[in-house]
Protein backbone atom coordinates (compact mmCIF):
# COMPACT_ATOMS: atom_id res chain seq x y z
CA UNK A 1 0.00 0.00 0.00
CA UNK A 2 1.44 3.43 -0.84
CA UNK A 3 0.03 6.53 0.92
CA UNK A 4 -1.64 7.54 -2.18
CA UNK A 5 -3.68 4.17 -1.78
CA UNK A 6 -4.23 4.40 1.64
CA UNK A 7 -5.70 8.34 1.06
CA UNK A 8 -7.95 7.50 -1.31
CA UNK A 9 -9.68 5.04 0.25
CA UNK A 10 -10.25 6.34 3.24
CA UNK A 11 -11.63 9.09 1.68
CA UNK A 12 -14.21 6.60 0.12
CA UNK A 13 -15.69 5.97 3.38
CA UNK A 14 -18.62 7.81 3.81
CA UNK A 15 -18.58 11.19 5.80
CA UNK A 16 -15.02 11.15 5.82
CA UNK A 17 -12.52 14.66 5.80
CA UNK A 18 -8.90 14.98 5.76
CA UNK A 19 -7.19 17.37 7.50
CA UNK A 20 -3.28 18.34 9.50
CA UNK A 21 -5.33 19.66 12.41
CA UNK A 22 -1.81 19.69 14.60
CA UNK A 23 -0.17 22.82 14.33
CA UNK A 24 3.12 21.52 15.74
CA UNK A 25 3.07 18.46 13.90
CA UNK A 26 2.83 19.78 9.96
CA UNK A 27 3.22 16.16 8.53
CA UNK A 28 0.77 14.41 10.44
CA UNK A 29 -2.56 13.73 8.09
CA UNK A 30 -5.58 12.53 9.86
CA UNK A 31 -8.37 11.02 8.58
CA UNK A 32 -12.05 11.26 10.39
CA UNK A 33 -15.92 10.43 10.34
CA UNK A 34 -17.94 13.33 11.70
CA UNK A 35 -14.81 14.95 13.38
CA UNK A 36 -13.71 11.98 14.96
CA UNK A 37 -10.18 10.48 13.86
CA UNK A 38 -10.20 6.77 12.71
CA UNK A 39 -6.81 7.00 11.30
CA UNK A 40 -3.75 9.09 11.19
CA UNK A 41 -0.15 8.53 8.96
CA UNK A 42 2.61 11.08 8.48
CA UNK A 43 2.73 11.74 4.73
CA UNK A 44 6.44 12.30 4.62
CA UNK A 45 7.60 9.00 5.60
CA UNK A 46 4.07 6.57 5.21
CA UNK A 47 6.45 4.34 7.11
CA UNK A 48 3.27 3.66 9.28
CA UNK A 49 -0.82 4.91 10.49
CA UNK A 50 -2.47 4.76 12.81
CA UNK A 51 -5.75 2.76 13.49
CA UNK A 52 -8.44 2.26 16.10
CA UNK A 53 -8.53 -1.36 17.08
CA UNK A 54 -11.02 -3.47 19.09
CA UNK A 55 -9.93 -3.79 22.48
CA UNK A 56 -10.56 -7.60 22.80
CA UNK A 57 -8.56 -8.60 20.11
CA UNK A 58 -5.75 -6.39 20.02
CA UNK A 59 -2.90 -8.31 21.76
CA UNK A 60 -3.82 -11.46 20.12
CA UNK A 61 -3.71 -9.42 16.50
CA UNK A 62 -0.32 -8.11 17.64
CA UNK A 63 1.40 -11.21 18.61
CA UNK A 64 -0.02 -12.39 15.17
CA UNK A 65 1.50 -9.61 12.83
CA UNK A 66 5.02 -7.80 14.27
CA UNK A 67 4.08 -4.97 12.31
CA UNK A 68 1.03 -4.07 14.12
CA UNK A 69 2.48 -2.42 17.32
CA UNK A 70 1.78 -0.52 20.60
CA UNK A 71 1.16 3.38 19.21
CA UNK A 72 3.57 6.40 20.41
CA UNK A 73 0.34 8.89 21.18
CA UNK A 74 -2.51 7.06 21.45
CA UNK A 75 -4.42 4.62 23.52
CA UNK A 76 -2.55 1.12 23.43
CA UNK A 77 -5.86 -0.13 24.59
CA UNK A 78 -7.59 1.25 21.76
CA UNK A 79 -4.90 2.09 19.12
CA UNK A 80 -2.40 0.22 17.45
CA UNK A 81 0.66 1.25 14.94
CA UNK A 82 0.82 0.03 11.82
CA UNK A 83 3.94 -0.17 9.93
CA UNK A 84 4.05 0.17 6.31
CA UNK A 85 6.83 -2.70 5.76
CA UNK A 86 5.02 -5.17 3.17
CA UNK A 87 4.89 -7.82 5.27
CA UNK A 88 0.70 -7.65 5.62
CA UNK A 89 -1.65 -7.57 2.71
CA UNK A 90 -2.79 -4.44 1.25
CA UNK A 91 -6.34 -6.67 1.75
CA UNK A 92 -5.94 -6.93 5.46
CA UNK A 93 -4.70 -3.66 5.75
CA UNK A 94 -7.65 -2.08 3.98
CA UNK A 95 -9.84 -4.21 6.63
CA UNK A 96 -8.14 -3.05 9.38
CA UNK A 97 -9.38 0.77 8.45
CA UNK A 98 -12.81 -0.66 7.85
CA UNK A 99 -13.19 -2.22 11.40
CA UNK A 100 -11.34 1.35 12.61
CA UNK A 101 -13.82 3.57 10.47
CA UNK A 102 -16.88 1.44 12.02
CA UNK A 103 -15.29 1.51 15.70
CA UNK A 104 -15.91 5.36 15.18
CA UNK A 105 -19.08 5.43 13.92
CA UNK A 106 -20.65 2.89 16.20
CA UNK A 107 -19.47 5.80 18.57
CA UNK A 108 -21.47 8.66 16.96
CA UNK A 109 -24.67 9.70 18.16
CA UNK A 110 -28.12 9.07 16.97
CA UNK A 111 -28.32 12.32 15.15
CA UNK A 112 -24.66 11.86 13.31
CA UNK A 113 -25.30 8.18 12.30
CA UNK A 114 -28.78 9.99 10.68
CA UNK A 115 -26.89 11.92 8.80
CA UNK A 116 -24.10 10.25 7.45
CA UNK A 117 -27.11 7.28 6.33
CA UNK A 118 -28.57 10.31 4.10
CA UNK A 119 -24.61 11.70 2.77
Amino acid sequence: MDIEAYRLYCLSKKGVTESIPFPKLQDVLVFKVKGKMFTATNIDTFDSFSIKCVPETIEELRAQYSALQEPSYFSKKHWSSVVVDGTISDHILFEWLDISYNLVVSKLTKKQKLELELE
